[in-house]
């Protein structure tokens, strides 16, 4: 009963996390806002890059297997304390951060609407870290399900928290730019691997020995590291007062050209209308072709290229020996690389190339130019032209990554912003969905491909191609058919009013422009962005490296 005293408004056992003391003062700079979104996205975009402990966790155990664990089934995986793990049970890891994260930003959206994305930052921080913690103890005394519940149940939350944690309040420190402001901060989810995975690389060899292959210390570094990161990051999340807007900016005229609305939906009834599921529709049949590409892109730039990539071009990929399929391995790790280079740079250009074309349209070019580079894929194998296979790819995986940092803003041009984090949660289960369809889809086709005797080259993947050119026409009819909104589903001003009012109050005085959100790249934006620019230079520099193999 000793906590039902603290009852007034604004005041609670948690104090400075709750939404009510984050309120831009006079004098507040909105362009610390995004470096603090970026501190947190950078931490749990290493998610992409988990697969970097794989193999040496296929070798924690040095000793001479037992016979048994060839034939071991995956819930004997799960409790072996004996028997080396296989990359199979470990990618289940993988499997799992996605659909938690679609998941818990699904059921936690609308807590974190109400109580601020500083302390949903920090519970993710919690979440994503302890996660980290526990899957190294789980290494430390070799229990799989340990891994599994610690980095794939508990991070995977964290990833959902974390990955939505800046979005309501960044649409709504830039209503000028929303495309570019949701970029800014999702990019750092697509370059979070490229930090994070070298640094991986350097821990393990750092801490490997005779008897340990480094991975539990390493992730023991990394959560310490991760943590300072997020917690900082969530720390510098401001939210504008009730009714600020930037200084000399007003909203547009509405329009249905443009589908911006200046009114809210709540979040009960956003699911109910045709237009939150045609989104979702968008955005799974994107993500689904897009991941699918990730997933085969090193074996398909192997098995369609072959000897010519080691300057053998007569050679097909059967034909190669050990020591050139080797070779021609570490140059499809540079293709990977440079995907997600393109992956990064396409959230942020756009996202904020859609403020000005605008998000239906933008989307509209994602799938006509998608459809028409899959299905010039094949053509570009069969011409055996590496460059422009290398460029096409690289354009669809810029659509993908520019596909998920649009959507925020997409969705707060139909629905409003009153409820666009929590709208966004629940839309992220069309990621989840496409973390389990596109690969499946993908692995499926390529394998009914073998079985049918297709060797491996350009022949193996037309289809595939062609496939994912078909999801992405059904993305395009989705994304044509999204109209706004009418009136019967926008609250009136008098509830927006109430669920405002809180906020409201603890702002009281505040109000219009009164030099909050001024400023622009002075002393104080400069360090915030120099503490994530600098991590982030250096992970494209490592990448841009690897990458350079390809063209070798």
């Amino acid at each position: 009963m000793a906590f039902t005293k603290a009852t007034e408004p604004g005041v609670t056992a948690s104090g400075f996390l709750d939404k009510e003391h984050i309120i831009a003062k006079p004098g507040f700079n909105r362009w610390l806002v995004p470096p603090a979104a970026l501190a947190i996205h950078l931490c749990i975009g290493m998610a992409y890059g988990f697969s970097v402990f794989w193999l040496p966790l296929t070798k924690a155990i040095s000793a001479t297997p037992d016979p048994s664990c060839a034939s071991m089934s995956l819930v004997t995986a799960l409790f072996t304390s004996n028997c080396n793990w296989r990359v199979a049970d470990l990618g289940w890891i993988y499997t799992l951060f996605f659909v938690l994260l679609g998941c818990s930003a699904a059921l936690w959206g609308g807590w974190l609407e109400k109580v601020g994305p500083r302390k949903a930052g920090f519970v993710s921080a919690l979440c994503w870290c302890g996660g980290i913690l526990v899957a190294a103890l789980g290494v430390m005394t070799h229990q799989l399900w340990l891994m599994w519940l610690g980095a794939g149940v508990i991070g995977g939350v964290g990833l959902g928290l974390g990955y939505i944690s800046p979005v309501s309040t960044l649409i709504k420190w830039f209503p000028d730019r929303r495309g570019m402001a949701t970029g800014m901060a999702i990019m750092g989810f697509g370059g979070g691997a490229m930090i994070g995975a070298p640094l991986a690389n350097l821990l393990m060899n750092y801490f490997k020995t005779d008897i340990s292959v480094g991975v539990w210390q390493t992730f023991v570094c990394m959560a310490i590291i991760y943590f300072c990161f997020m917690t900082a990051g969530a720390f510098g999340y401001r939210i504008p007062p009730a009714g600020w807007r930037p200084q000399g900016w007003a909203p547009a005229t509405e329009n249905g050209k443009a589908m911006i609305t200046h009114k809210h939906v709540h979040l009960r009834d956003a699911h109910r209308t045709p237009q939150f599921w045609l989104i979702w529709a968008v955005l799974c049949l994107n993500v689904s072709a897009g991941i699918g590409v990730i997933g085969m892109a090193s074996p398909m730039l192997q098995e369609i290229f072959a000897g010519a990539l080691v300057g053998l071009p007569d050679l097909t990929f059967s034909q190669l020996d050990g020591g050139q399929k080797a070779q021609i391995a570490a140059i499809a790790a540079g293709f990977t690389g440079l995907l997600s280079l393109f992956n990064i740079g396409g959230r942020f250009f756009w996202a904020s190339f859609s403020d000005k074309l605008g998000r239906k349209n933008t989307y509209y070019t994602f799938f006509i130019l998608g459809i028409v580079l899959y299905a010039l894929a094949p053509t570009l194998a069969d011409m055996g032209n590496k460059a422009l296979f290398v460029l096409a790819f690289g354009i669809i995986l810029s659509m993908y990554g520019g596909g998920f940092a649009t959507i925020p803003a997409y969705l707060a041009d139909i629905f409003g912003t009153q409820f666009v984090g929590a709208i966004h949660g629940r839309l992220l289960t069309a990621w989840a969905t496409a973390g389990i369809l596109g690969p499946v889809v993908v692995n499926y086709i390529r394998e009914a491909q073998i079985n049918a005797g297709v060797a491996p080259g350009p022949a193996l993947y037309t289809g595939t191609m062609y496939i994912l050119a078909a999801m992405l026409a059904l993305g395009l009819i989705a994304n044509a058919l999204v109209r706004p909104l009418s009136d019967k589903w926008f609250m009136s001003d008098e509830e927006v009013a109430s669920l405002q009012a809180k906020t409201a109050a603890a702002s009281a005085g505040t109000t219009g422009s009164f030099g909050i959100g001024t400023g622009g790249f002075d002393l104080k934006a400069a360090l915030a962005w120099a503490a994530v620019g600098i991590p982030l230079l250096w992970g494209v520099w490592v990448t841009i490296k690897s990458s350079l193999a390809l063209f070798g």
